[in-house]
């Protein structure tokens, strides 16, 4: 079976096809079958003027045309489109769902900031802890970041902040804002077991990558600090021709690194983990579980 997800974020939207192979009594297998990524910045619309403009829109609708047929060139079974914390805050949100709906027949459902940190956790990265350690899952995006501290294989705290990279570009992130999140997270994993960092998000994915690290290799905190005094000494145009960084990331990466950063220290973490999935991922399996629902147990 064919599933397709669809992240409309802040900074970019993304479209993951994957197939979906099960074996009877087996595992799910989820093969990624493309991925694309249109760096649309609906954020910096949005934060700065409260909605999203004409011009925008249509990046929007045009984006979105070109998912509908790829995934009708890849014959997707199914689809789940969302849209996060931009669209959230965007005045003329509602009459834009009905715009895209008309235009390329896609429901684009706005979810909320603690739905968003379900869908990225339940990506089965439960699966994968060890009970000699807590783990703090941190995804950060251009509009917010979600935080969900797992204690003894269980979740035992969850919060989405308006911390986000395109935000702090904006300046519009305040000093009581990142109190509350120090204060609520340092309280969350008090007294704690250590504390593994779990990242998620395009910037620490290509921070993991410019580490070199080999896959399942932990970033130490040290280097992400080092990385964060680096990239924050460049001036933007020569971030993008020293680190062949995209434009659109060159900018968000040093904010981005700075909020890993502020989480990991105050949770207590001094590695992060990146295992390289993202809400799209966490909408595929989603989606695959409300299929299965629909039909019937092993009937798929």
């Amino acid at each position: 079976m064919k599933l397709a997800a669809i992240d409309i974020g802040s900074n970019a939207a993304r479209l993951l096809i994957t197939e979906v192979i099960q074996q009877p009594f087996q595992a799910p297998v989820f093969n990624k079958l493309n991925l694309i990524r249109v760096p649309l910045r609906l954020g910096f619309d949005v934060f700065e003027n409260g909605l999203i403009s004409p011009g925008k829109t249509q990046m929007l609708i045009q984006t979105l045309k070109a998912y509908r047929h790829l995934i009708n060139a890849y014959e997707v079974d199914a689809i789940k489109a969302c849209a996060t914390s931009a669209m959230r805050d965007a005045s003329n949100a509602s009459s834009i769902l009905d715009i895209v709906q008309k235009e390329t027949g896609l429901f684009l459902e706005v979810i909320s900031g603690d739905m968003e940190a379900n869908l990225v956790y339940e990506n089965h990265v439960a699966e994968n802890m060890d009970k000699d350690h807590s783990y703090m899952y941190i995804d950060v995006g251009g509009g917010s970041t979600e935080t969900s501290f797992f204690s003894n294989g269980k979740l035992a705290f969850k919060k989405s902040y308006n911390i986000g990279t395109i935000r702090l570009l904006k300046k519009m992130v305040t000093d009581k804002e990142w109190d509350e999140m120090k204060e609520e997270i340092k309280e969350a994993t008090r007294g704690e077991k250590e504390v593994m960092a779990i990242g998620s998000g395009g910037n620490i994915n290509k921070v993991f990558s410019m580490s070199k690290r080999k896959e399942g290799k932990p970033l130490p905190l040290e280097l992400l600090r080092d990385y964060y005094k680096e990239l924050d000494a460049v001036p933007l145009k020569d971030r993008i021709s020293k680190y062949g960084l995209r434009e659109d990331r060159a900018d968000v990466i040093v904010p981005a690194l700075l909020i890993y950063i502020n989480v990991m220290r105050w949770a207590g973490a001094e590695e992060i983990s990146v295992p390289k999935i993202g809400l799209a991922d966490g909408l595929v399996r989603h989606l695959w579980d409300e299929m299965k629902e629909k039909a019937g147990s092993h009937s798929l």
